[in-house]
């Protein structure tokens, strides 16, 4: 693509206000951001869009947001005039130009014939696809970043199983896409108008509660929280976003009495003012929930996302310090507690099967195994754990009592498919509880599961490429560890490599080539002599390179020590 015609293209194009007219304006002496505006579009693949909010091509702005709905609803509507009735669902988080890019979403279905139900207002990303499956829509629209910085926003789609898009739509997508001019070729109509003719449908309270009624159906002891309620303590963060209003009000249901939100964090931002980055993954952001639970006396720390769909825990350590409990680690915390609480409850199905992702720890199914459940990898994302979710079930294979990811994803019962904030903070609280009426925190919790499961550890390293070099880097790093593999990672022999591309798998030894189940995503993986497994990845929303060290060890040490060794092969990487 001709990057500055593009560019002289959007300059001249009516459908620019004047302020964006002004903004492309200001980069005309500056050719490597017009290059890096209008070099191509944002990729559409099975998560949506995502980028930085700016004007241009390869932006999130509300032209790209008419464009990929008008792709989107060419889809739905091939699917005939059922499809265009059943209709989309739309949802939006807390972000700048949220409610703005939904509507125009909601502006252009609705000129295509497409039925709209639009919620009033920002809601967490796990109630869009329980509405998707409530209401038996066609498909779903999320406008969020989840967990990026304050400058991105992006945009989910999900098909009919309340699931992200499946690949082959995604990709019916991207051809429509590459088909439809921008501008030219947008149907749309106004908002008011759309309502008042009854093709878009306001969504709200009815539907917060018919979601809550399935959340709070997910609690098997409220008699445990009823016994400590006088003394528990809890303190929850939004981090300014969608989980202000259902994540405390499913916890009350619950019976929890002291239930202390962060102030400054209840207040809806989408800049973000009292963290660097609003991701339940980075501890820093925690900083005035820990010292609102110093202050009150609490014992534990929620934090959900933006959007709602993650949630990260901090617990009090003996020494009175709170402690990061890992996505890893918490998955594992909740897979044991669950399995433990629905054999009291009399609730555990026959075939019990728990579903993780590649990238997440084998801990998880040593806790699977050891308690008689079925224990199935996916590739990382939850179009992928709710694909294996419906086809273990609807064969008879299995039932799925829980699916997680390492990156604070947690999924439960039958009426969401994707990660769900709302229902895991429910769940992390009643095991928090429980324990708390055991006498022991779940930084005691975690201790005791590694000594009946084994030392395992996990650590993720982020190699951080942006802009249009750092994905032509990500391309050549990816390349380079193909073509010429190593033999050795910190001194220790690679004995098998895996790669998820074809599904082939090379015994290091011998040669011998063989195939896995998995195939079709750019992923590789080294299995180690001394039992780890270092995966590599490039991330599917950010301009990076993920690798994960998944280790065991025969003590806390030896497993920190595994760590340790192999992430000086990371930081090679880096050069």
């Amino acid at each position: 693509m001709d990057f500055m015609k593009e560019y002289e293209k959007w300059l001249s194009s009516p459908a620019l206000s004047q302020d964006e007219r002004a903004e492309l304006e200001a980069i005309r002496s500056d050719p490597k951001e017009i290059e890096a505006r209008f070099y191509g579009p944002l990729e559409f693949g099975t998560a949506g869009l995502r980028g930085t909010m700016y004007t241009g091509l390869h932006n999130m702005n509300i032209h790209v947001i008419r464009w990929a709905t008008q792709g989107f609803a060419d889809v739905i509507c091939a699917e005939g005039e059922e499809g265009k009735r059943r209709g989309v669902a739309i949802c939006m988080d807390c972000r700048n130009h949220s409610m703005e890019f939904a509507r125009a979403a909601a502006e252009v279905c609705a000129a295509n014939g497409i039925h709209v139900r639009i919620f009033e207002s920002l809601r967490p990303t796990p109630e869009l696809s329980f509405a998707v499956r409530e209401y038996h829509c066609q498909a779903g629209i999320n406008v969020t970043a989840s967990h990026n910085p304050k400058e991105y926003n992006g945009y989910k789609v999900y098909w009919e199983d309340g699931a992200q898009l499946p690949p082959h739509h995604a990709d019916a997508i991207a051809k429509r896409l590459s088909e439809i001019d921008i501008f030219n070729d947008i149907r749309s109509m106004p908002y008011d108008e759309a309502v008042k003719t009854g093709m878009i449908e306001v969504l709200g309270a009815e539907t917060d509660e018919k979601f809550l009624a399935n959340v709070m159906a997910q609690v098997n002891d409220p008699d445990t929280v009823a016994k400590v309620a006088d003394t528990f303590k809890l303190v929850y963060t939004p981090f300014h976003g969608t989980g202000h209003k259902l994540i405390p009000e499913a916890l009350r249901r619950m019976g929890i009495r002291h239930l202390i939100c962060v102030p400054e964090q209840m207040v809806i931002d989408g800049n973000f003012p009292t963290v660097v980055s609003p991701n339940p993954e980075n501890p820093e952001g925690f900083a005035l929930a820990v010292e609102l639970a110093k202050k009150e006396g609490a014992d534990f720390i929620l934090g959900s996302d933006p959007d709602a769909d993650r949630v990260g825990i901090m617990v009090k350590t003996k020494s009175g310090e709170f402690k990061v409990i890992s996505g890893n680690q918490t998955g594992v915390l909740m897979l044991d507690y669950l399995i433990g609480a629905m054999k009291r409850a009399g609730k555990l199905p026959e075939k019990p099967v728990a579903l993780k992702t590649i990238v997440t720890t084998e801990m998880a199914r040593k806790v699977a195994e050891v308690n008689g459940l079925s224990c199935y990898d996916t590739f990382t994302g939850f179009k992928f754990l709710a694909e294996k979710k419906d086809k273990l079930e609807s064969s008879g294979e299995g039932k799925v009592i829980f699916s997680y990811e390492e990156s604070y994803g947690y999924m439960f019962g039958d009426y969401v498919r994707d990660k769900d904030a709302v229902t895991a903070s429910l769940m992390l609280t009643e095991m928090a509880a429980w324990y708390a009426a055991q006498g022991m925190t779940l930084a005691d919790a975690l201790d005791a599961l590694f000594e009946k499961y084994g030392y395992y550890a996990e650590k993720t390293y982020n190699l951080v490429m942006p802009g249009l070099d750092g994905l032509k880097d990500m391309a050549n790093l990816m390349q380079s560890l193909r073509q010429n593999p190593p033999a050795q990672l910190s001194g220790v022999d690679v004995v098998a490599r895996k790669d998820y591309q074809d599904g082939s798998v090379v015994d290091c030894a011998t040669g011998a080539l063989s195939t896995m189940e998995l195939t079709g995503s750019n992923v590789l993986r080294f299995e180690m002599a001394d039992g780890t497994s270092v995966i590599v990845r490039p991330s599917g929303t950010e301009p990076k390179i993920k690798v994960y060290i998944l280790t065991q060890g025969k003590d806390a040490a030896d497993a920190a020590a595994n760590l340790e060794k192999y992430g000086k092969w990371v930081d090679t990487l880096k050069k």
